[in-house]
């Protein structure tokens, strides 16, 4: 199931109060701010303020709006999926290098033992945190039966998962062969194989439309990753990367080497990451269908 909005919201000004970003009494976003920066509805962010109220987070001062309480905030009990949600709010805010098991202990007010009551190693934290994310996935059921929209489907909620948690896709990319078994992954091929019923394919076959599909998919977000990873640990965005590099693209395109690509290349703007995808996907899709409309000529 995936995790109510109003929910994320808190669990990220938690994070910021708890790495000091935000100290006892300074404002925290309102309801306003909360709304343009996750694209909410406003009964959502009130929602979120509302749920570190009753924690004993943050507290309503008449004329200042919403600060960070003075008191200790009432803080659940560490169990495993506290600790696997404190560990995604750790790696989406700054990044999977962030994420150490002495880290997060710090992140939850424990010592770094305390964790390994819950997890023997962070390779088993990765796989938990990992299935989580990919659990959020929204496959709706019964879902369509023609093969197209439903594979469509199946690609666009990883493709959100991927966005949503840019670490993730490292983590199942590892080995697209023998990738980590996550129960949400299971559920994720489950739910995609009867796309392919009544095709003749066989059962090897359909694995491999499917992993070739899920493979491109990941790929594509592994190299968003990758790029987001960068800007955290450097503060360089990808567009300041391009702006810097342009010059001597610049160079290369106005030089002759190059001028077939120099054709192609002058005027064009970027091409974002969601427009990639886009164009692939369909591509993808009209491959799966080149190979099933030879199957059924044979």
């Amino acid at each position: 199931m995936a995790e109510a909005p109003y929910l994320r919201i808190a669990a990220d000004l938690r994070r910021r109060i708890s790495a000091g970003e935000l100290r006892p009494g300074d404002r925290v976003p309102s309801t306003r701010a909360l709304v343009r920066e996750w694209g909410v509805a406003m009964a959502t962010a009130a929602k979120a303020l509302s749920a570190l109220g009753e924690q004993g987070w943050v507290r309503a001062v008449p004329g200042s709006g919403t600060v960070v309480a003075e008191r200790t905030p009432v803080k659940p009990p560490l169990g495993r999926d506290v600790l696997v949600r404190a560990a995604i709010a750790l790696a989406d805010a700054e990044g999977l290098s962030a994420l150490s098991m002495r880290r997060l202990a710090a992140e939850l007010g424990v010592g770094p033992m305390a964790l390994y009551r819950h997890v023997p190693d962070k390779d088993e934290l990765l796989r938990l945190m990992a299935d989580t994310a990919l659990g959020e996935a929204e496959l709706p059921e019964p879902g369509p039966v023609p093969w197209r929209p439903r594979l469509e489907l199946a690609a666009r909620a990883q493709w959100r998962a991927y966005r949503r948690h840019p670490w993730l896709a490292p983590i199942l990319l590892n080995s697209l062969v023998r990738p980590p078994v996550l129960a949400a992954g299971l559920r994720l091929l489950d739910w995609s194989l009867p796309a392919l019923d009544g095709t003749g394919l066989r059962r090897r076959v359909k694995l491999q439309v499917l992993m070739t599909l899920n493979g491109w998919v990941g790929g594509l977000a592994v190299s968003n990753a990758f790029e987001v990873q960068t800007e955290l640990d450097t503060g360089i965005t990808g567009d300041q990367r391009l702006a810097a590099d342009l010059a001597l693209l610049t160079g290369y395109l106005e030089s002759g080497r190059f001028p077939v690509l120099a054709e192609v290349m002058t005027g064009l703007e970027d091409v974002g990451i969601d427009e990639a995808f886009e164009f692939g996907l369909r591509r993808q899709l009209d491959g799966i269908a080149v190979l099933l409309g030879e199957h059924q000529s044979l």
